[in-house]
């Protein structure tokens, strides 16, 4: 942290579909964030992104602002929001434009952006985040600033990231009714790259699983750029019903099994042979099995859903191979979220990707650290580091195709570079 130099208070807030977080923090220049309080409680009302019931998402939301508040001793008027659910979509598009005086300004990067953006969306969508991956100035490729550069043409090579539109409205929905501001609506596995990745892992390639109850969402990153993100509809519950359903037992009380004994690799590397006493249903006797017993379960779920990210990953190295893109996540895998605190998560993922795995918590924080340290809060601290990291996505994050509001500055540079252009003929 930089002493003497003035840092940003943000909140950041993640309605997930096992808790509700909320985060307090100072976040300085260099990224650090000095957390100042937070709070938590379950989740009700919502699964997988979607809302199912706004009343029951709008009290889970104020009880964890109030912990939140009570602990920073602040009052919380505005929020950065997390999103996720199934009905996140991404791809990667280029835009093209003249460079009117041979030599690239701002304005013609940010028209490049807008033109690599101007596609058309399925009905329903709109745009979350339009993020640089790299640029060309004629036969120079793979620049990552072009400003000041010389040349005819100007490429921009962009990752989007989209969300669905009465998603975002209902979560937006239930905050507002809380008496909150939205200031910024962030992808949550975007937000977790912040905290949990760092420089080089970026550069030489690595793959971040977002590993939640309701869902993972998968980041892929190579050269520094972000070349892949999807939202894959199951995660950590399914493991919880699997229990359930071997053990006749309530979802209650098979997620405290997980939570407590189970293990992603089969044997049990650990204490195999401990006996786990679950309560039945119904008022039936209580039930014992061995912690390797349980492993039998939980590992082969575990091994597929990891299967289905290695099947992703797999595909992707096809699609970017055939674009001469170079595909190597020589950083290997990157786990975080709630899921990959599980008990041997990293040997069962070692086996699948054949790779070097870690499991990652919030990197670069300060202050209460205790309450936020486990990966489980890599993206509300991601949150807030995303706001102090400027990203170039920021411009036009969240807003729709109009000559209206943030969009206004990067119409007001377009229209700059056609006059210049139609004045040279």
């Amino acid at each position: 942290m930089v002493k003497g130099v003035e840092a940003k208070t943000i909140v950041g807030l993640e309605v997930g579909t096992s808790k509700v977080v909320a985060v307090v923090g100072e976040v300085f220049p260099d990224g650090v964030v000095n957390v100042l309080g937070m709070g938590s409680c379950p989740s009700k009302g919502i699964d997988r992104g979607s809302i199912t019931d706004l009343d029951a998402v709008v009290n889970s939301i104020q009880r964890a602002i109030e912990g939140a508040e009570s602990m920073a001793d602040c009052q919380i008027m505005s929020v950065t929001l997390a999103i996720t659910g199934e009905h996140i979509q991404s791809l990667n598009e280029s835009g093209f434009v003249p460079i009117s005086d041979r030599e690239v300004t701002q304005d013609e990067i940010d028209a490049a952006l807008h033109t690599a953006s101007s596609i058309k969306l399925p009905e329903g969508l709109s745009l979350l985040h339009i993020i640089p991956q790299e640029y060309a100035v004629d036969r120079q490729f793979n620049i990552k600033n072009p400003l000041g550069l010389q040349g005819v043409r100007l490429k921009a090579q962009v990752h989007l990231i989209a969300c669905h539109q009465d998603w975002q409205n209902n979560l937006k929905k239930a905050v507002e009714r809380c008496g909150l501001q939205v200031d910024k609506v962030v992808f949550s596995g975007f937000a977790a790259t912040h905290s949990v990745l760092t420089e080089d892992e970026k550069d030489l390639g690595v793959c971040l699983i977002d590993f939640g109850a309701g869902t993972m969402n998968v980041m892929v990153y190579t050269n520094g750029a972000l070349r892949f993100s999807k939202v894959i509809p199951y995660a950590g519950n399914i493991v919880t019903n699997d229990i359930a359903h071997a053990c006749t037992i309530s979802r209650a009380e098979a997620e405290r099994v997980k939570v407590n004994y189970a293990s992603a690799f089969y044997p049990a590397r650990l204490h195999g042979d401990k006996k786990i006493e679950v309560a039945s249903i119904g008022g039936r006797a209580p039930r014992s099995l061995t912690k390797s017993d349980l492993s039998l379960i939980t590992s082969a779920r575990y091994t597929e859903l990891l299967g289905v990210v290695k099947d992703e990953l797999d595909k992707l190295k096809k699609e970017l191979e055939a674009k001469h893109i170079k595909f190597e996540l020589i950083a290997g895998v990157v786990i975080t979220g709630g899921g990959a605190q599980i008990e041997d998560l990293k040997e069962c993922a070692s086996d699948v990707f054949n790779c070097q795995v870690r499991i990652g918590s919030p990197l670069n924080i300060t202050g209460l650290t205790d309450y936020v340290s486990r990966p489980q809060y890599s993206t509300v601290v991601g949150l807030l580091q995303y706001n102090q990291s400027n990203s170039d996505d920021d411009l036009i994050s969240g807003s729709d195709d109009s000559e209206n509001g943030v969009w206004q500055p990067i119409w007001q540079g377009i229209k700059k570079i056609v006059n210049k252009v139609r004045s040279e003929f």
